[in-house]
């Protein structure tokens, strides 16, 4: 029988390399930052087109390559990091497996220029499809200028799984944060479709963490600062009052590197608990310092995973840190009870001892005397009058006559009574409509049919009634406003205004008017007639996180996820009271609904009982 395995050529080896490294154009901008960090540079710059589908360029001013190594670097597992399987146990950089940029080679257009400070020119090579088509000498300036091209123009398969390009480009800033965020001693800029994005300086930590999330971040960061012999912690949490319906500002850095670890999220949650609402999640950016014999980070392609040799220890010691620094800036409750300080003791007072209040009595004195007696009671002085008894016992004289004449009086007053307005509703057909429907546990309506009864979701119906009105407003564009009084100011992160972006036009057919939107705040002087001031900002943060989640593409309609979102936000909440007004009214808005039976996200929005039913429990 013939031999039937063979070694694979080079070109499909790097093909396969390639699907678990490049899974899209994000993850060729985290191989390629990470390659510039590596180079010891002090300046990166991302330069993005079309979502990185088109080009994805970054440029360094690092230590540079030789002719040599530029040509080498293309191949698979060629890399400066590794010299025996002992280093693997000891990483201090970020890529170590040389197959990133062989990955990248085989499925894009690549044109690498880089030149060594002490060299007078510097090398340009092309590649497209692992295929080497140039390689010369080039007037180039020190550093490394990587771009790559048409990413998957040889794979049209994974190039059609990609998604749209505000998917694609919410994707690559993530990436860029993560990076940008564990190396604040290096300044960042990215420039998207020739507009700049990010420029950030070389700065601390606080200031990287400000500079990416907005100025009002400032206020909202609790420093955690702990050194143990397993676990240097340094860092910021974000105060309860400011956690977020969604999980973008959630980062982990271990040695430098951004990791996801739902065990140590865990840890941090815990330090959480009880002093945040359901349904909202802590910002945390920290950064963990461990010795890397006691990590493995080689477990999974993109290196977002790392497993610990003691993940109890720094899970204990993590929670502890973060309710310390909590409780150290008097964010969480401490034992000392609520106290008035009006009851504290003052300065001058202390050191002085009580005496016991006396009680002085004076015994002369008479309230039916007419004259003035005084009374001395503790240095104070009272005057006291007695009037004649004859101006009090006056008071009585005629009362007969005055009564007689008084009822008289009244006897012909007469009443101006309130003009009778017909009721909107008659009141028959209230107590009518009060038997009608009743509502359970402030969760469910129930209401009588002719086969039984039926029992309504109170929460999905209110959610179906609100997203069909909201898509008609959208659609039609003559959606009610509401002024404001003041002006509601209100800011974001870039990626989010971003977003907030592309939604503008829809949700100013909803009802929101805004009247500036710029940098990374947005003013607000109209809302929706149903939608509190005090809210807005809740609604808009779940818009976000349903956004980010759903991810809408191209074949999506936002209008649609957006009416969703806003329907969640606004209807009523199981354990609310409606009176029978509104629960009647409820229940004939959803029937005059297209789709009464299901709510926006097809859930169920009542069931029905026959009489049959009831009939079969009793058996």
């Amino acid at each position: 029988m013939a031999d039937i395995i063979q070694l694979l050529p080079d070109h499909v080896a790097n093909q396969i390399a390639a699907g678990e490294v490049v899974q899209r154009p994000a993850s060729v901008v985290k191989e390629l930052l990470e390659n510039a960090i590596d180079a010891e540079s002090t300046l990166i710059k991302l330069i993005v087109k079309d979502a990185g589908k088109t080009l994805i360029q970054v440029i360094d001013d690092g230590k540079g390559m030789s002719v040599t190594d530029a040509r080498l670097s293309f191949e698979r597992h060629a890399t400066s990091k590794i010299r025996s399987a002992e280093d693997l146990f000891s990483l201090h950089t970020k890529g170590f497996r040389g197959e990133a940029l062989a990955s990248i080679a085989a499925i894009a257009h690549v044109e690498l220029k880089t030149k060594q400070e002490q060299d007078e020119l510097g090398t340009q090579i092309e590649i497209e499809g692992s295929e080497v088509k140039s390689q010369e000498v080039v007037v180039t300036p020190k550093g490394t200028s990587i771009s790559v091209k048409h990413l998957f123009f040889n794979i049209p398969a994974r190039r059609n799984f990609l998604k749209s390009n505000n998917v694609e480009l919410r994707h690559i800033i993530d990436e860029f944060h993560r990076v940008a965020l564990a190396h604040p001693d290096i300044a960042f800029v990215m420039v998207h479709n020739g507009s700049e994005s990010f420029n950030l300086p070389k700065s601390n930590y606080r200031q990287r963490v400000v500079n990416i999330f907005g100025g009002k971040t400032n206020e909202k960061l609790v420093p955690v600062e702990e050194e143990t012999e397993v676990l240097k912690i340094s860092g910021f949490v974000g105060k309860p009052e400011f956690a977020r319906k969604t999980k973008n500002e959630q980062f982990f850095f271990v040695n430098n590197r951004f990791i996801k670890s739902a065990y140590l999220n865990h840890a941090i949650s815990s330090a959480f608990e009880g002093l945040m609402k359901d349904g909202s999640y802590p910002s945390y950016f920290l950064n963990l310092i461990v010795d890397p014999k006691t990590i493995d980070i080689n477990i999974h392609p993109t290196k977002t995973e790392i497993k610990f040799d003691d993940e109890h220890t720094l899970y204990a010691i993590l929670r502890s840190s973060v309710k310390h620094s909590l409780g150290q800036f008097n964010i969480a409750p401490v034992l000392d009870f609520d106290r008035d300080k009006n009851l504290d003791t003052p300065y001058h007072y202390e050191g002085k001892r009580s005496s016991n209040p006396t009680i002085e009595v004076n015994r002369s004195f008479n309230p039916f005397q007419q004259e003035k007696s005084q009374s001395k009671s503790g240095g104070f002085s009272t005057s006291y009058k007695k009037e004649p008894a004859a101006q009090w016992e006056s008071l009585y004289v005629g009362l007969e006559s005055k009564g007689t004449q008084t009822h008289q009086e009244f006897s012909e007053v007469q009443f101006e009574s309130e003009p009778e307005n017909q009721s909107l509703f008659n009141e028959n057909a209230t107590i009518e409509s009060s038997q009608r429907t009743y509502q359970l546990h402030n969760k469910y309506i129930i209401s009588t049919i002719k086969s039984g009864m039926l029992i309504i979701d109170q929460h999905r119906a209110h959610q179906r009634v609100l997203y069909e009105g909201l898509l008609k407003h959208t659609t039609i564009k003559e959606a009610v406003s509401q002024q404001l009084l003041f002006p509601l100011e209100l800011q974001f992160s870039s990626s989010e205004m971003e977003l907030l972006k592309q939604l503008k036009e829809d949700l100013e057919h909803t009802g929101f008017v805004f009247s500036k939107f710029e940098d990374n705040r947005i003013e607000i002087t109209g809302v929706p007639v149903n939608v509190p001031e005090s809210e807005v900002s809740i609604i808009l943060e779940q818009l976000i996180s349903d956004v980010e989640q759903e991810v809408p593409d191209s074949n999506f309609s936002a209008t649609d996820l957006l009416a969703k979102s806003l329907s969640k936000s606004l209807a009523i909440k199981a354990g609310q009271a409606l009176t029978n007004m509104e629960q009647e009214h409820l229940v004939n808005s959803l029937f005059a609904c297209k789709e009464p039976s299901v709510s926006p996200t097809n859930r169920t929005t009542f069931i029905t009982m026959s009489v049959d039913d009831f009939d079969k429990k009793f058996m």
